[in-house]
This record gives C-alpha cells, sequence and structure tokens, in this order.
C-alpha cells in the first residue's frame, strides 16, 4: 500500500519530522514547449545536497540525458536568499548553505509526445517524471507530493497513477514510484469501466469524436477481460485504478510504455484509420501489468536512475509479452488467424534467417538493450549481422514454447507457466532470476523439457523446430519464394550511376559472399544497366541459386572491379494457414486451435457494462 500524501507525514512535533519533497510545476510558456518547476527539499542535512537529473527511465533500457532540457536554474534557502549551485558534472547540481532547505527552480522544455520524454504544448503537458523531475540523493526513500498548476482556461485535469490528495496534489512514497508515475494534463475523454472492485480508466487525448473514444474504451475493456484470464485474475493496483494514459496526435512520436498502475501510448495514428494497429500497442502494454512490472527480473531491481540496469531475461519480458499482446488480439476476435499467423512468421523468420542467431543467444541479445533501446550513436554498427531484438526473439521463442508444451503436455500451456511464475513471484519484492524461470517452467512441465528448452534455445544458439509444431495447428512454414535468388543487401539506393549499398550486407548473401559491403556501388549487372529495383528483380528472376552472375562494381573508395557472384537461395520463411494452401484441416488440428486461440476472458464482455 502506498503511504499518505505528505502534508499528513510532516507533524507539529519533532518526533516525526522528516525529509520531505514537494514540486511545484507551471505552464507559463506552454506555446513554446517550456514548463516552470520548483522543488522544495525540506529538512536537508548539513552539507552539500546532491540534486540530479536522471539519465534512465522506468521501462527504457537505454541512457537518456534528460539534464540538456534543464536551464534558468535559481536556488534558494527557505528564507528565499539565493545559494550557489555548482556542477559535479553534466547531470547534477551541489547546493550548500542550506540551512536545512533547498528550493531548487528551473525551466524545463519538452516537446515530445511519447513514453519517455515530456512535451508541453497549448493543447497538454505529458510528463514522463523522469524528463520532468530533478531529485536529491539521500530522499530515495523520502514521501513526495506534486501540485500542477492548470492554466487558465485551459479546461486540462490530470490522469495520472499517482495518489490524489484532498489538497489538490498528488503524492508518491517514495522517488522510485514518482517516477513510475507519469502525468497527462488535457481536455482528455476518460471513460471507464469496473472489473472485480477495480476501476479502468482510458484519458484519451486526441482529434476524434467522443463516441470514437467510447468505442475505443470497449475495445480496451476485451483487452483486459482477455488479458486477466491468461492468470484468474487482476493484480491488485495501489489505488484502485489502472490508467491508460493515450496520446493520438499527428505530432506524436510511436511509442508504449509500462508503468505499476498506467501506461502511456503515443502515436500518429487516429481511431477511424489506425485502431488496429493502436489496439495493438494496448494489448503489449497492459500485459505488463503483469510481466515485468509484477513478474520482474531481478537485474532490474532496484532501478538505478543514474545508470543503464543491464538485464538478461528480456526476452521473456518484452518479448513473452509481444507473444501474448498479439495472442490476446486473436483470442478477443480482433485478428483472423492468417492475420495471427503472419505475425508469428515474421518473428519466425526473423529467428531463422537472420544471422546474428549465430553470434547470440536469447539472453545476450536482452543484454545488449543499452545499446539498441532508442539509445543514440553515431558511428556505424554491425547489428545487421549480430542482433535480433529481444521483442522478435522472446516472441518466436514464446510461440514455439507454447506448442511444444501443448504437443508433449495436454491440457497444459504456455499459460501455466505464466500463472506459475506470477504465483512464485508475485511482486517486486520477489524478482526472479534465469534459474528462476527455469525451475519453474520445470514445475509446470518437468525438469530435462526445461532444461532442454533454456540450454539449446534460450541460452543456446538452436532454434526450435517450428515447422514440425505449427503442423499440429494446422499451419505451414514454407519457403516464400524457393526459386528467387536473395542479394542480401540492407538497402539499395538507386540513381543514373548505377545502385548504392546503403548498410551492411547480410552475412551468407550473395552480395555478402561476393566481398560487397556499404557504400560499394553496382554499376552493370551481367553487362546491363539497371536503374530500379523492379528491374533489379526482373533480372533475378531470370536466374536460380547456385548460378554465378557477373557485377562491375565501383567501391567506395573509387577502385572499379569486375566480380564473378554465385547467386544464394531467398531463406525468407512465411507461416500460413492450411486453408490457404488448400490443404485439409483435420478434426484434432481444429481442436487444437480452439484450445490455443479461443476466448480465455475472466468475464464475458456483456458483464462489465461502462461506468457512468
Amino acid at each position: 500500500m502506498r503511504a499518505a500524501g505528505w502534508l499528513f507525514l510532516i507533524a507539529a512535533t519533532p518526533l516525526f519530522a522528516q525529509q520531505t519533497v514537494h514540486y511545484d510545476v507551471r505552464f507559463p510558456n506552454a506555446a513554446h514547449h517550456e514548463a516552470e518547476v520548483r522543488a522544495t527539499f525540506e529538512n536537508v542535512p548539513a552539507g552539500k545536497l546532491e540534486v540530479r537529473m536522471s539519465r534512465s527511465s522506468p521501462g527504457r533500457y537505454a541512457l537518456h540525458e534528460f539534464a540538456k532540457n534543464v536551464y534558468n536554474v535559481r536556488v534558494s534557502d527557505g528564507s528565499g536568499h539565493a545559494l550557489e549551485a555548482t556542477r559535479p558534472d553534466p547531470y547534477g547540481w551541489d547546493v550548500a548553505g542550506h540551512h536545512g532547505t533547498v528550493v531548487f527552480e528551473y525551466t524545463l522544455y519538452g516537446d515530445r509526445v511519447d513514453g519517455t520524454y515530456a512535451a508541453i504544448d497549448l493543447t497538454h503537458a505529458h510528463l514522463n517524471m523522469p524528463a520532468t523531475l530533478v531529485w536529491a540523493r539521500g530522499y530515495e526513500q523520502a514521501p513526495v507530493s506534486v501540485r500542477f498548476e492548470i492554466p487558465a482556461g485551459s479546461n486540462w485535469r490530470a490522469a495520472t497513477e499517482l495518489k490524489p490528495e484532498p489538497d489538490g496534489s498528488w503524492s508518491a512514497p517514495n522517488l522510485e514510484q514518482l517516477m513510475d508515475g507519469p502525468v497527462e494534463l488535457s481536455a482528455h475523454a476518460q471513460p471507464e469501466w469496473q472489473i472485480d472492485g477495480q476501476t479502468f480508466r482510458l484519458a484519451l487525448h486526441h482529434q476524434g469524436t467522443d463516441a470514437e473514444a467510447q468505442a475505443y474504451a470497449e475495445m480496451c475493456k476485451r483487452v483486459v477481460l482477455e488479458e486477466a484470464g491468461v492468470f484468474g485474475r487482476f493484480p491488485k493496483y495501489d489505488t484502485g485504478t489502472y490508467t491508460f494514459l493515450v496520446d493520438y496526435l499527428p505530432y506524436a512520436s510511436g511509442d508504449g510504455m509500462e508503468h505499476r498502475d498506467s501506461t502511456v501510448i503515443s502515436s500518429k495514428g487516429d481511431l477511424k484509420t489506425s485502431w488496429s494497429s493502436l489496439i495493438e500497442t494496448v494489448s503489449h502494454e497492459f500485459f505488463h501489468s503483469w510481466n515485468v512490472r509484477r513478474i520482474r527480473p531481478r537485474s532490474l531491481e532496484p532501478f538505478d536512475f543514474d545508470r543503464v540496469d543491464m538485464s538478461g531475461e528480456l526476452w521473456f519480458a518484452e518479448g513473452f509479452t509481444n507473444y501474448y499482446g498479439m495472442l490476446a488480439l486473436e483470442r478477443a476476435g480482433f485478428t483472423k488467424l492468417d492475420e495471427f499467423a503472419g505475425q508469428m512468421g515474421w518473428a519466425v523468420n526473423r529467428v531463422l534467417t537472420a544471422p546474428g542467431r549465430k553470434v547470440h543467444s536469447a539472453v545476450d541479445m536482452s543484454r545488449l538493450a543499452p545499446f539498441v533501446d532508442a539509445a543514440k550513436s553515431i558511428d556505424p554498427n554491425n547489428f545487421t549481422n549480430t542482433f535480433i531484438s529481444y521483442y522478435t526473439y522472446g516472441q518466436a521463442l514464446a510461440f514455439g514454447i507454447d506448442l511444444e508444451i501443448r504437443e508433449h503436455y495436454p491440457g497444459k500451456s504456455l499459460d501455466d507457466w505464466m500463472r506459475a511464475m506470477w504465483r512464485e513471484h508475485p511482486d517486486i519484492d520477489k524478482p526472479y532470476t534465469l534459474k528462476d524461470l527455469e525451475s519453474t517452467l520445470a514445475e509446470v512441465t518437468d525438469a530435462d523439457f526445461a532444461a532442454n528448452i533454456f540450454a539449446r534455445h534460450i541460452e543456446g544458439l538452436e532454434p526450435l523446430d517450428y515447422a514440425a509444431l505449427v503442423s499440429a495447428a494446422g499451419l505451414e512454414l514454407r519457403p516464400k519464394e524457393p526459386q528467387m535468388p536473395w542479394l542480401g543487401a540492407a538497402k539499395l539506393d538507386y540513381s543514373s550511376d548505377g545502385a548504392k549499398i546503403d548498410g551492411p550486407t547480410l552475412r551468407g548473401s550473395t552480395l555478402y559472399n561476393a566481398g560487397l559491403d556499404d557504400g560499394d556501388r553496382i554499376v552493370r549487372w551481367d553487362n546491363k544497366s539497371l536503374a530500379n529495383e523492379s528491374a533489379v528483380r526482373e533480372w533475378l528472376a531470370k536466374h536460380k541459386a547456385g548460378e554465378q552472375v557477373s557485377l562491375q562494381v565501383r567501391r567506395r573508395a573509387g577502385l572499379e572491379q569486375s566480380i564473378t557472384a554465385t547467386l544464394v537461395a531467398d531463406p525468407t520463411v512465411v507461416l500460413v494457414s492450411y486453408e490457404s494452401e488448400h490443404k485439409e484441416v483435420t478434426p484434432a488440428m481444429k481442436a487444437f486451435r480452439a484450445a490455443w486461440l479461443s476466448s480465455k476472458a475472466i468475464h464475458p464482455l456483456s458483464e462489465i457494462p461502462a461506468m457512468p
């Protein structure tokens, strides 16, 4: 249970005096994306106070330099006397001479609507707290309150998982829960509904109609019911409410970011034309209220706001969530079998054909997250040949392991593993390790099965036998274009001077084997000048894998060469239904699909009325 607001934690007697933090946030220059923030630190011990701006954010796995958008810093004591702040590094300020109180004021700039940064304009203030509020060392466990000054005439209201207080402020018992509580201040639509005594709220800032907002809330409700069916019940939300903080705006960046009792979702899409892709993000993020927010890797606890926590379990935390986000939509009737198969086939194809699978295991891919999760760098890398997203890798693993459990342990499935993980690791006070994942799978299946899965497919480099596994469901994994040769260039930029290779070539492909790479230019193909992708594809179609072709190339250093290249077959595979291949779907296959893909909703949708 979260503690009461900070005003009630400061008693009149010295016995209960303690460190507290209060923030006041105003928006006098919202048109130019600025906020004015005042942070007041009470009962500061003698010596310097180390004020910090975070470098990481809950749900993200890479560094983000939020301090770059903090300026006009003013520091004073409790009597209003100016104090000097020195800069020990780019991310902090040291304050001395305070006599017990430090008031730290600054201007914040924010103009990115997503799940990590802050965005301020005349329509809203979209505040992810690590990008918005400074904090102080030694105050990590201090109770916090925040007050927002709503711009006159704006009709803004606040939506957040932070606790509302009677005086109009919002509270958190400590720094971690403050930083895990994003805020949307806007004139948003707010449909609500209740299930099993808990309230679900959609705070939707968009440019559509109220009818569209209500219809979308019904879609979200179906997702909520379906995913709760995997676990049998909902988590206990700390304030009794779960909030979807949603910005669908033409200038938003596409993103989804989970928090303990809320999620931030943003997109340029609108409900009228993009609902299918938008609800997919909702489905992914809501599953996180179990997987990663409560069923949590020990490697992410406690969260460090100064540095990145490296985790080898993101294939499970993010990848399994990816699988269940799509599975829930299929079970809820939002997608059809061929669409769901296409989504699973895409992930399987990536794992089977990407060169990175032979370099890193799923565990090691997870540990690379600090370099790829919206991380910024300017030097080239070879991730094309060394990396597969842990989202994708984990999705393919979840899909294959689910089918394998169903085949070898009738009546059981991946759902049983997820329920067992929540039973054994119900919240952040009991986080899990990689070994815990294996031992819990062993409880659901057996020790040999679990050891085999982890040694070969999760910690090892061997893929699951997807082609064999999918047949039980009346699905087929087959080559997409078995006769088509494969160049293996990430991208070719065409001009009158030939086709320039843009990015590393894929290991094992035609161009890679021929020694061609980023910046090289193919001038002629078998003495032909081909000016666009369509012409190259037509040329390829006249050849077969194993044939040799002549390429006239100009190296990026200017050297011209004539190269003989051996064409390699396109390794791409697709997952399709038996129906689409005009094959018979047996009663056993239909029964398998029904057990796997039919609704598991915790309650029928008709039993859950919308709140007035």
